[in-house]
């Protein structure tokens, strides 16, 4: 029944819709993961090219009665991403900024646009967006809203909550509406007024419990926003901040903006123990700074491991020490940052730390050390083997006077269950990103999940602290909030959650009526999770097997990164989750574990997803866990060849070297082909060379050795000079250029 409902709904979504419609086992399988550790496979994808695509997948979707879920980038760490649902990834043409007042300082952006790509446009007119998330070339601001997200300065600039004026939002029933500060003004939509008029009442009736049993935090976004209700000026945008797509589909985000702080001054603050560093924080953040950030010694030691951030690392980090704090000052006078870190390095040396701050006020020097910081979580899911870091508790908040406490009985948690946590974020507001180091293959790992996260939630309701802080309820933290909040406020959400969703088609399982955290029947690693049987060609030993080396993909997305670095080229071409470096990774999981067939590997579509990677190993320099998709894809065209053969255009490239040099004579035929009309389309028909390119150049005049090249008279010094095929057949100029430079330097 449910294939028949599937296949109903697929037909109808192409009939009835412009977009990209994706419900084949590969693509699915590309889209049921995001950077947690739960796997759920969607019903299908949809790629909507316009805001009607979307009003159009919805109510479809709502008719044949299959949950929507609206995706961004897919980077949220507890399973927000993810379901069985019909999939709505706006990333690919809903990513525009549409609105800008430079004036009055706001932007209205469609939600699948990237945060970065939102401040390049914004820069030219000196201004940005604040909530500067670490995954910011990549994540969407559709998807920072619906998470509530923060970043680094959150002590300066707030929450998303704080810096959305309003969101236009499409609901299940289809309404369309503008979700805004309520201030009296009369609306034309009934539907709308009368959603608001119900809010406003559960307002009212609850203020007293909404005032009690939320955490007063700055970092608190677990449930529903309701506190907007109780304000003099409640705002029903806010209160679709951080609904995680439970509520409706966001179809344009009016944000607001900040002048860009021209003058910045960075602090490294070294501390010999972890505890010394927490207990500092308090008074740091009493100099006013933009950003208190934690690097433990963990991450320290991972970073150096890694190539694109080693350099950096031993430039900022000096000696061994067990923690850093990284402290910005940020403003107008270049000569008052300074001041301000004087002040910094003054009150290191009052708090017993003399000489321990490493000033960086080269603008360059700072972006270099933020990039370590942003890449936290990857850096610290680069250890190889099957104990990894696993997010669900790395979002809780506590006061600062209680935070080095808070995670010295956290460490002690650990300990007890036999293991140990990293450490690092956003130390000026009490929201660390802690993760215990647990196997999730085993059934022990999800066990002593559940005792870290109780024990961990009683601890933060003892300090009057938030579950979730930043990243989020997702999967992970919503069966939490009856203990957390209460029964009357879960019953509160719950009224929420009917009131905007009463068929409960948006994202289902998430805030209200959630999943179980620990069920490994919707976790990536189920319990009968196996690699199938493969004689691999390459030596995978370095990570422990060829699928230990897939795994080492977290998910969280760097390759989608655009305009900096290489990684990765195909999909910045295609923009398609099928041509990028985790979307090959995760399919080539799904197929050598038999989750897409027994035949998956060597079948055509594995071919289809490996074909556009170009081997540029830009993924192997920059993805921060080391995955190396070049090296993957000669592994699985190994397996690939044996079983189909090569083909005629294999062939022809694979053996050029071999008969370039014989085709010397015969290169004037050959060149024909971008001479005549016509032979350019067969060449494409028959060899797959696309019409659009020319191909190199054939000729005559060959590199070839002269006999003073091979011969070496006693006492010079010899040079072996390796020439290609390219440059001794095609592009002879090079090859002679490079002998002229070696005799001539003698």
């Amino acid at each position: 029944m449910a294939n028949t409902t599937n296949s109903k709904l697929a037909l109808r979504l192409k009939q009835e819709m412009q977009g990209d419609i994706l419900f084949d086992d590969f693509s699915r399988g590309r889209y049921s993961t995001d950077a947690s550790i739960y796997q759920l496979m969607p019903v299908g994808v949809v790629i909507p090219v316009t805001e009607h695509d979307v009003q159009v997948a919805v109510q479809i979707a709502a008719e044949e009665g299959v949950p929507v879920l609206p995706r961004g980038s897919g980077t949220s760490q507890n399973g927000q991403a993810i379901g069985e649902a019909l999939l709505i990834d706006s990333t690919k043409y809903l990513n525009q900024a549409v609105e800008f007042d430079k004036d009055a300082r706001t932007v209205c952006v469609q939600p699948g646009i990237v945060l970065d790509q939102l401040n390049r446009y914004l820069k030219p007119h000196g201004l940005f967006y604040p909530v500067d998330v670490s995954t910011a070339n990549r994540a969407t601001l559709g998807g920072m809203t619906g998470n509530n997200s923060c970043g680094a300065r959150s002590i300066r600039y707030g929450n998303m909550v704080h810096n959305v004026s309003s969101v236009e939002a499409l609901l299940a029933d289809g309404t369309r509406a503008h979700f805004k500060s309520v201030n009296g003004q009369t609306e034309d939509n009934l539907a709308y007024q009368r959603l608001v008029h119900k809010m406003l009442e559960l307002g009212e009736r609850e203020a007293a419990e909404i005032r009690s049993r939320f955490p007063k935090l700055l970092r608190r976004v677990g449930g529903y926003n309701i506190d907007e209700l109780i304000k003099d000026e409640p705002n029903m945008g806010r209160l679709l901040v951080g609904s995680e797509g439970t509520l409706g589909f966001f179809t344009r985000i009016h944000l607001d903006l900040q002048p860009i702080p021209p003058e910045k001054a960075l602090g490294v603050c070294h501390f010999p123990s972890f505890y010394e560093a927490m207990e500092a924080t308090q008074h740091i953040v009493r100099l006013d700074p933009d950003a208190v950030e934690l690097v433990d010694r963990n991450m320290i030691e991972l970073a150096r491991d890694i190539p694109i951030f080693a350099s950096t690392v031993n430039r900022f980090v000096q000696g061994e020490p067990e923690a850093l704090l990284l402290v910005e000052f940020a403003g107008e006078n270049g000569e008052q940052q300074i001041r301000r870190l004087g002040q910094l390095v003054e009150l290191m040396g009052d708090l017993g730390f003399p000489d321990s701050v490493v000033e960086a006020s080269d603008k360059e020097f700072q972006n270099e050390i933020w990039e370590v910081r942003k890449s936290g979580l990857n850096i610290m899911m680069s250890m190889k083997g099957d104990g990894k870091p696993v997010s669900f508790i790395e979002d809780c908040a506590v006061q600062l006077e209680d935070l080095a406490e808070y995670t010295r009985r956290l460490t002690d948690i650990f300990n007890k269950h036999g293991t140990t946590g990293t450490f690092y974020a956003h130390a000026s507001v009490g929201t660390l990103h802690v993760r215990p180091i647990l196997n999730m293959k085993k059934d022990s790992g999800a066990a002593k999940m559940r005792s870290i996260a109780e024990e961990c939630m009683e601890m933060v309701r003892e300090y009057k602290g938030s579950h979730s802080g930043e990243h989020g309820d997702g999967i992970s933290r919503s069966e939490f909030h009856e203990p957390m909040f209460g029964k009357r406020m879960v019953e509160n959400f719950e009224e929420v959650k009917r009131s905007f969703d009463p068929t409960n088609l948006f994202n289902p399982g998430k805030i209200v009526n959630p999943h179980k955290m620990d069920d490994r029947e919707i976790m990536r690693f189920k319990p009968d999770y196996s690699m199938l049987a493969l004689d691999t060609n390459l030596d995978w030993s370095a990570w422990g097997g060829f699928n230990r080396a897939i795994e080492m993909c977290n998910n969280n997305g760097a390759c989608r990164k655009a305009n900096v670095g290489t990684m990765c080229p195909s999909y910045r071409v295609t923009k398609e989750e099928q041509h990028l470096t985790r979307g090959r990774a995760n399919t080539l999981r799904l197929a050598i574990t038999g989750q897409l067939g027994g035949d998956a590997f060597t079948s055509n579509a594995m071919y289809q997803a490996m074909d556009l990677c170009v081997s540029c190993k830009g993924c192997k320099r920059e993805c921060p866990t080391g995955v190396d998709m070049a090296r993957m894809k000669i592994e699985f065209l190994s397996h690939y060849h044996q079983k189909h053969g090569l083909s005629v255009r294999d062939r022809l490239f694979a053996y050029l070297p071999r008969y370039a040099h014989k085709l010397r004579r015969l290169g004037f035929l050959l060149n024909l082909r971008d001479q005549i009309p016509g032979i350019d389309i067969l060449s494409e028909w028959l060899l797959g060379l696309s019409r659009e390119r020319r191909l190199p150049h054939w000729r005559r005049d060959h590199f070839l050795p002269h006999d003073e090249d091979i011969m070496v008279s006693e006492g010079e010094r010899e040079v072996v000079l390796l020439v290609d095929t390219f440059n001794s057949c095609f592009d002879v100029e090079n090859a002679n250029a490079a002998r002229e430079v070696l005799n001539a330097a003698g």
